[in-house]
């Protein structure tokens, strides 16, 4: 009812309902990182109040990425069978129940609930397949730019919250520090709640741009998953299936996996405190948007695999320095610069070869399962380096192995270019 009443609203100002949508889930987006930094800025803390290891807890990190990995190629399809504002309540409410659980839990098993089941769900589901669902529903015209607009919330979300959790955890309680993303998914769900829309055509509009009204086809849940599994079974008969799905999974294990989830405690071996640490993340936040929309830029004009390629060697050789540096203010803050400007450039080239490769239609499909990989990746690392720190009392063994891994990405790329299953476009 709500929703009518505004859209009615705002067509005195010739403003369309789609910027609506986009907005709150933009919001969505910037409050995600709030909830999914919350292992990341948690670890130290935890570990230090119950005598745990780095790897109790990277063990629930790990399983996270796993869920998110399993969960990622169903989101889109979720969304077109229950409609995007259900699978968005469904998304807050597990991670509510995984914060709440969180600050409970005195088990090591219990993060494995609260940490890997129910935040690798919420964060699995909703995916990059919420932005890429609103863009596609509601914007024709300026879609592309809706969707860079979404993807980087995330990056404004970690420099927003990041620090100001970690000042938290070490002005008052580190329980405390979950309640800016549990604030912000409460409040998300509730926009959702009053505003959201599945289709335009709810409200008797065309998408943004277009002139008629588009009715979506009615849709069973088996075809949609037949669907999804049909597109890996395509996929998986491809080469550059392989390829790509390889060297995401590269891209998670030296991305999110290691530098997102053990970076504060790398810090911290090397006298680096909590906040500090955390605003290098932030700092690499603002770099990182920039990186990810040149890179954008850059996919549209020049040869995708020279510069994944690039991407990976030069993130190889920021892995390799990092643990040989003096950890001073200067050279972190260059550091986080450059690795930020690296983060995830990897995504818009390998989209955009995905699409190259298996079209219009299964191209966004079979992301989805390269995507898997990437988080595949991600929870190796996330695990793997908690297991190495242990081991070997240094996070050292793991960053120097991040970084060899890029330099094998790099080769993968540069040997399936020269081979007969290039494509001869961009």
């Amino acid at each position: 009812m709500l929703a009518i009443h505004l859209k009615k609203y705002l067509e005195r100002f010739g403003v369309h309902y789609a910027w609506v949508m986009a907005t709150i889930a933009f919001l969505f987006s910037i409050v995600a990182p709030a909830v999914g930094s919350v292992p990341q800025i948690l670890i130290l803390p935890i570990t230090e109040a119950y005598g745990w290891d780095i790897s109790d807890f990277s063990l629930a990190t790990g399983l996270m990425y796993l869920v998110i990995a399993i969960m990622c190629p169903f989101g889109a399809s979720l969304m077109l069978k229950f409609g995007v504002s259900k699978i968005v309540y469904i998304a807050v409410s597990l991670e509510v129940l995984g914060l709440l659980c969180t600050i409970f839990s005195y088990e090591k098993w219990h993060l494995l609930f609260s940490i890997g089941l129910f935040l690798g769900a919420a964060s699995g589901i909703i995916g990059l397949s919420l932005a890429a669902t609103v863009a596609t529903r509601w914007f024709t015209a300026r879609r592309g730019l809706i969707i860079g607009i979404l993807t980087s919330a995330f990056a404004a979300g970690q420099l927003i919250f990041i620090p100001f959790m970690a000042w938290i955890t070490i002005t008052y309680d580190w329980r405390l520090a979950v309640l800016p993303g549990l604030i912000g998914a409460v409040l998300c769900g509730v926009l959702f709640l009053l505003f959201s829309k599945d289709w335009p055509s709810e409200l008797d509009l065309p998408a943004y741009g277009d002139k008629e009204v588009f009715h979506p086809p009615t849709n069973n849940v088996a075809n949609v998953l037949f669907m999804t599994f049909t597109s890996l079974a395509d996929g998986i008969k491809h080469p550059a299936f392989w390829i790509l799905a390889t060297t995401f999974f590269i891209c998670g294990l030296t991305s999110t996996g290691i530098v997102g989830q053990h970076f504060i405690p790398f810090c911290a071996d090397n006298n680096v405190g909590i906040v500090v640490a955390s605003s290098y993340l932030a700092l690499m936040g603002i770099f990182n948007f920039i990186g990810t929309t040149t890179s954008g830029w850059l996919s549209d004009r020049y040869d995708n695999y020279k510069l994944l390629a690039i991407y990976y060697g030069f993130r190889g050789f920021s892995l390799l320095y990092l643990p040989y540096g003096n950890f001073s203010i200067y050279e972190l803050t260059l550091w986080a610069i450059f690795f930020g400007l690296d983060f995830i450039a990897t995504v818009p080239p390998t989209v955009r070869l995905s699409g190259q490769y298996f079209g219009t239609v299964n191209g966004p499909l079979i992301f989805g399962w390269i995507f898997a990989a990437h988080q595949g990746g991600a929870a190796f690392a996330a695990y793997g380096a908690g297991i190495s720190r242990d081991f070997f009392i240094s996070y050292v063994p793991a960053f120097l192995m991040a970084g060899l891994a890029c330099f094998v990405a790099t080769g993968l790329i540069m040997y399936f270019r020269a081979s007969k299953y290039r494509l001869k476009v961009l």
